[in-house]
């Protein structure tokens, strides 16, 4: 129960909607713009899926069928938002990355990079700071017509490159990809950004668009991209939480409330997978690279001047986005002290007024 109450407005739309129509078979359109190889969308099938059809059908007198959408089939890694809002999809899974404009701050802990690699802690913060600041659930509902039923956390973000780097200096010239807001921990250090996406990444490392990506370990083993990659920097930017699962509001509200009690069930699991099944594959993943190509650890000094060369940034945003009506110092700065009171010590603790 603690841990469905805390998806925050899903389990609150789950109290004030009113009883829907009875429906005994279900059919869900569901997907992402990441490929199943992307952990969160390969849980999204073998975990979410399977759980809620298993529960329903063990528990209910209703069947559950999904019409699948992922790799981009139905709505692009930057589509998904809207295709959950206009119906196109009735649950999709997508990065916060993507939404700059519509959700600016949700991508909370990109800024503020070098924090916990583990990504149970990360979920762990993200978790708290939702609980704390219920725009960032109701949002959601309020603005684009979803209810979110999960956050979703991505594994430790390191630099995989098509060469060698042991220091800032050695990628000065070279161009790196990323996504969104993390482009800035290239551009502020110095380094030439280029936005990309996974659905892209390997087809453009191969043709030299960019000689490297800010990427987690399992994107470089399930995608290959240690072919057109094979060095593996331990650099240590951080574990994020800033992808989620959402719901178009008109299905949400049509289902019954059986169903409903099931799905928000197995949503909160599937919130808390993404965070176990990353925390547990990322040192057999990193080992899996070892045997496959070079990887090295970036010493502590180069990480800590690569995160001083940031210092100023989090406020920098912080301005911006109080601007806009948006409570972001009291967002990153409860990201800072529920690190802290996780036990994360940061490199550089940066201070946001």
């Amino acid at each position: 129960m603690k841990k469905l109450m805390r998806t925050g407005a899903t389990a609150a739309l789950a109290l004030s909607v009113s009883t829907p129509v009875f429906a005994e078979d279900i059919t869900l359109r569901i997907g992402s713009g990441h490929p199943p190889g992307v952990v969160y969308a390969g849980l999204m099938i073998n975990y979410f899926q399977a759980e809620l059809k298993e529960r329903v059908e063990a528990r209910t007198d209703h069947t559950v069928n999904f019409v699948e959408g992922y790799s981009g089939s139905i709505a692009k890694v930057n589509e998904v938002l809207e295709a959950v809002q206009d119906g196109i999809l009735d649950i999709g899974g997508f990065c916060f990355c993507f939404e700059p404009s519509n959700l600016p701050l949700h991508a909370f802990q990109v800024m503020m990079p070098f924090g916990t690699m583990d990504p149970e802690m990360s979920l762990d913060i993200a978790q708290e700071v939702y609980a704390e600041v219920p725009y960032l659930s109701d949002v959601f509902e309020d603005n684009f017509n979803q209810v979110l039923l999960s956050r979703i956390a991505d594994g430790g973000y390191n630099l995989g490159t098509s060469f060698p780097w042991d220091d800032l200096s050695d990628l000065q010239g070279q161009k790196i990809a990323g996504a969104g807001l993390n482009l800035n921990w290239l551009r502020l250090a110095g380094v030439s950004e280029v936005q990309s996406s996974l659905a892209t990444a390997y087809t453009e490392m191969t043709t030299n668009v960019y000689e490297g990506w800010i990427m987690f370990p399992s994107a470089w083993v399930n995608l290959k991209l240690y072919e057109p990659g094979p060095y593996y920097s331990l650099i240590g930017f951080g574990s994020m939480t800033w992808h989620g699962m959402t719901m178009n509001q008109d299905t949400y509200n049509s289902l019954p409330d059986d169903f409903k009690e099931i799905l928000l069930e197995v949503a909160a699991d599937f919130e808390e997978q993404t965070g176990s099944v990353n925390a547990s594959e990322y040192d057999r993943l990193v080992g899996e690279l070892r045997e496959l190509i070079t990887v090295t650890e970036i010493s502590p000094e180069v990480r800590r001047a690569w995160a001083e060369s940031l210092a100023d940034w989090p406020q920098s945003l912080a301005d911006d986005l109080n601007g806009q009506g948006l409570p972001a110092t009291q967002v990153l700065n409860l990201v800072l002290d529920r690190a802290e009171a996780h036990g994360y010590e940061w490199p550089v603790r940066y201070v946001v007024e």
